[in-house]
Parts: C-alpha cells; sequence; structure tokens
C-alpha cells in the first residue's frame, strides 16, 4: 500500500505564465508540517522525488514548482526579466499551499540559484514561513566579480546571449545520477542567458547588505568540495544572518547537489531532524527571533 499521494498541478504567475508543480503527501496521518522546494539552476520540481517521498514519509506535505521557463513551466526558456518575477511566483504558491494546510508550519529549502530566491522571499515575507532551509546556497560563485559585472553590463545591450553553462559532472560524484542529468530533456542545452545570470547578482548583492534583516530560524548547508557554488557563500550568509537559531553544516567532498550525491541520506536525516525540532517548540514564528 502506498503510504504518500504525489500529483501534478500550475498556477498563473507573473504575466499569466502557468507555472508546473509537484506534490506528495502522506497518507496514512495528517501532516505535520510543510515544506516547499525551490529549485536551482539545470534543475527541476521531477529531480526532487526522492528527496520529497523521503520528507513524506515522516510526515510532511511537500510542494515544489518549476521556476518560470523552466522544467515544465511557460516562459522563455531560462530566462527571466526580473528575479523578482521567480520570487512573486514563489509567493503565490507558498499562498496556495498554506491554504491546503492552514495553520500548519511552513518551511522553505531553496537549492543552489533557487535558495538566492528563498532567501529574497524570507526577506520580504518572513512572518509567512517559519524556517529556511538554504542548500549548496549561490550567494558565491567560482567566477571573478570582474566577469559578472561585466555580464550585468552585457545584459544591458544583449540580454539574452547565452553565456553561462553550468558543468553537471559538477552536481553530484554519483556516475548515475550524472549521467541521468544529462539525459534529462528538461534540462538539455541548458545555457543561462545574461539577463538572468544579472538578475541573480542583483539579487546576491541586496542579500549581501540585508542579510541580517533575516531573523528566522535558518539551516545552510553545503559541500566543501562543491565547485559549481562555493561554501565561502555560505559561511558568509552563517554569519551575517540576524536569526538567532541558525545552523551551518559543511558536507565534507559532498558535491553541489547534496541531494542528489553520495551520503544524500545523511543530508536528507539532518534536514528531517532540524523540522522535527522546530515543529515540536511551542512557538517557531519569526517573532519569537526577533
Amino acid at each position: 500500500m502506498d503510504t504518500l499521494q504525489s500529483a501534478q498541478s500550475s498556477f498563473a504567475g507573473v504575466g499569466g505564465l502557468g507555472i508546473f508543480t509537484r506534490s506528495w503527501r502522506p497518507v496514512s496521518e495528517a501532516p505535520r508540517a510543510v515544506v516547499v522546494i525551490s529549485h536551482g539552476f539545470s534543475a527541476h520540481s521531477g529531480q526532487y522525488d526522492w528527496a520529497a517521498r523521503q520528507l513524506a514519509a515522516v510526515g510532511l506535505a511537500v510542494h515544489a514548482l518549476d521556476h518560470r521557463g523552466r522544467g515544465r513551466s511557460d516562459g522563455e526558456r531560462f530566462y527571466v526579466e526580473k528575479h523578482t518575477d521567480y520570487v512573486s511566483d514563489l509567493k503565490t504558491f507558498i499562498d496556495a499551499v498554506k491554504l491546503q494546510d492552514p495553520g500548519l508550519p511552513v518551511f522553505l529549502l531553496g537549492h543552489s540559484a533557487g535558495g538566492v530566491l528563498a532567501c529574497v522571499y524570507a526577506l520580504e515575507h518572513q512572518s509567512s514561513i517559519d524556517g529556511l532551509i538554504c542548500e549548496s546556497f549561490a550567494f558565491r560563485l567560482p567566477a571573478p566579480a570582474l566577469a559578472l559585472n561585466v555580464i550585468k553590463g552585457l545584459s544591458r545591450i544583449a540580454p539574452r546571449a547565452r553565456v553561462l553553462r553550468l558543468k553537471l559532472d559538477h552536481f553530484s560524484r554519483d556516475p548515475v545520477v550524472v549521467e541521468e542529468l544529462k539525459r534529462d530533456p528538461l534540462i538539455a542545452d541548458e545555457v543561462q542567458p545574461t539577463n538572468t545570470v544579472a538578475e541573480m547578482v542583483s539579487a546576491d548583492e541586496r542579500l549581501e547588505r540585508e542579510f541580517q534583516r533575516i531573523v528566522l530560524p535558518v539551516l545552510i548547508m553545503h559541500g566543501t568540495a562543491d565547485r559549481v557554488t562555493l561554501p565561502g557563500g555560505s559561511q558568509i550568509f552563517y554569519d551575517k544572518v540576524g536569526s538567532r537559531d541558525r545552523t551551518l553544516k559543511l558536507y565534507d567532498g559532498h558535491y553541489h547537489d547534496l541531494l542528489a550525491d553520495f551520503g544524500r541520506e545523511q543530508v536528507i536525516a539532518d534536514i528531517q531532524a532540524w523540522i522535527g525540532v522546530r515543529i515540536a517548540l511551542p512557538a517557531t514564528r519569526v517573532a519569537a527571533y526577533a
């Protein structure tokens, strides 16, 4: 007998674009909390099936979206006009998810660039969620600041020029996972346009100025061998965030996608345990940490 129920749906995002979503829910008990997943680049919601099933197995309702222009969502492939469009879609999604399970604690899990979007969301809507999990946070990249500034300048004259292709071999040490990524038609030939990269750089610049405004419970996770995003960026986030309840976990030798790398069982167990402690507390809303 299946212990969870999975479903697919969609909603209208900014400009009326169709945003594709997935959900996983326990069927043997009412969920104890909600987890919303915000994926990164060269990714989509379908890649989180294993992680979502592990979370649902401990009584959590899990929801994930495909960001605009990615996965099975509508929109120009991999292009975004403003990073705030991603964040606005995320807000619409979280608002809808909360209506399904009113009163339950809500945790937002963001991976890589999706972690940047999750942090911007948290800056603007902290009272709407009970905790933030950033995995392989894309705050510091293995690219010179000068190169990123050049991309920002180029975005003004050639916003759709393709400039950044992530190396899928750097996502996981598991060759089976890497081969699946390379065969995935939803991320095939994914190269980020200048405007998309520039918008994410702008989001990171805002976060650097405003990290201290984030005061809700935060779990920050990074692999020490990540070559897509730098673990030093997660350390800066940990050092600057305003949260009193903050945790940094570094996984020795792990690659970029912690939930698809060798050792993912420990990573998901750490997430389950961190959420479990906080939903057992009598009050975890942001007001308790301000």
